[in-house]
């Protein structure tokens, strides 16, 4: 006769002692349904977070004022308006809600450590982050902030605590920095003032004594000046030879041209100096104005402190610009942290699954049944000389001994 199989011995084994599984069955059910009734029902408040907008509204503005400038002003502008900042970014918003300030403001307005029952703050601060999950979407970057507890509206209430620390958070610590910044550029901006009128007086004092408006233009204008003179010089020099032919050196016309030609060089003289004039300190002719000789020598000095002016200028009209932009960044109080869905009262729990939990433990109370019996039954049909039996013998002797001496010694 062929055996039975294995499985069939061990349901047949398993049939004998259905009485016994019936009553662990029945224990089971009734001892898991007590626990999951015990259990405390668990409530969940979601709130979702928009990911901060890094881009930055007062460097757009900051460049549109300065676009209207000319040159290299408007990407100077530009570049300034950099300096403003940017928001913070999701990762940084994450950090915040999980930073222990936060945590620690939250205990002390709900009383959570005496709500949780927990002796040291410590741990509760440790509690809070377990029923406290932040959550962020990589693609989208919003972050999605989970608060578990036992009564629905305290998880709602600290699921919006959580938003109202970041948002207090944020607000100040951008405030305190717009601040900041605003001192700092006003304390620049008096500075960049008061070295361009500096400037200024230095470019002005230079031109009052040296009769420089404008090195380039009066080049040009002297230049076209002397070129009239001397071409008047030459036709009045081809006209007494003319008269000179004619007339003769005693002529009153004759004396008139060469007088005429004398005080045409003398303009000449006076207007483009003598290599004598040009090292002198005084840099003007009898009129008051530089020859052309002495030009040269006063154009670097003026193209100094024309650029000087010129560099102190750009550089107060851009702190003024920047100035006003934080200012605005200052006066701003709107809040920084957009919610795309608020914290709302749950209306189901979300733990235990009390029929899941029951049918579970019951489960696992009959699996272990089932298998003690199995075990039982192979362990009584060993012979006593079988060595497995044997060794399991002397294994359960010595933990009997240990486990009595431990007893004994309590």
């Amino acid at each position: 006769m062929q055996p039975d199989p294995n499985w069939a011995t061990n349901v047949g084994k398993l049939l004998d002692h259905r009485v016994l599984l019936a009553r662990v069955a029945i224990i089971s059910l009734v001892v898991s349904a007590i626990i999951a009734l015990a259990l405390p029902k668990q409530y969940e408040s979601t709130a979702r977070i928009m990911p901060p907008d890094n881009s930055n509204p007062g460097t757009a503005l900051l460049a549109a004022l300065a676009g209207k400038s000319t040159g290299g002003l408007a990407g100077l502008g530009s570049i300034a308006g950099s300096l403003l900042g940017g928001r913070s970014s999701s990762v940084l918003f994450a950090e915040l809600l999980q930073s222990r300030s936060v945590s620690d403001h939250i205990i002390d307005r709900f009383q959570l450590q005496h709500v949780y029952r927990k002796r040291y703050r410590v741990d509760t601060v440790k509690y809070l982050a377990k029923r406290t999950v932040i959550a962020e979407d990589k693609k989208s970057g919003v972050l999605t902030l989970t608060v578990t507890d036992t009564d629905p509206e305290r998880s709602r209430a600290i699921a919006q605590a959580y938003l109202d620390e970041l948002n207090t958070i944020v607000v100040r610590s951008n405030t305190s920095s717009a601040r900041r910044e605003r001192e700092f550029i006003e304390q620049r901006l008096v500075s960049a003032r008061s070295e361009l009128q500096d400037a200024q007086v230095a470019l002005s004092a230079f031109s009052s004594s040296n009769a420089t408006l404008d090195i380039k233009e009066q080049t040009h204008a002297m230049v076209e000046a002397a070129s009239r003179l001397q071409a008047q010089k030459i036709f009045a020099e081809s006209e007494l030879a003319s008269l000179s032919q004619i007339y003769g050196d005693d002529n009153v016309r004759v004396r008139a041209a060469r007088a005429r030609i004398a005080d045409l060089q003398r303009e000449l003289t006076k207007m483009s100096g003598t290599a004598s004039d040009a090292a002198l300190d005084s840099p003007t002719n009898g009129d008051g104005y530089p020859s052309l000789r002495q030009l040269p020598r006063l154009a670097v000095p003026y193209a100094n402190l024309y650029r000087r002016v010129r560099i102190q200028e750009t550089v107060y009209e851009l702190l003024s610009q920047q100035y006003e932009m934080a200012r605005i960044a200052e006066a701003k109080d709107t809040p920084i942290v957009s919610v795309i869905d608020a914290p709302l009262l749950p209306e189901k729990k979300s733990f235990p699954p009390r029929l899941i939990l029951i049918i579970a433990l019951t489960g696992v109370s009959l699996l272990t049944a089932s298998a003690y019996i199995l075990i039982r039954e192979y362990w009584l049909l060993l012979d006593p000389s079988d060595p497995k039996r044997r060794i399991a013998s002397r294994i359960l002797s010595i933990v009997e001994r240990r486990l009595h001496r431990r007893e004994a010694a309590l």
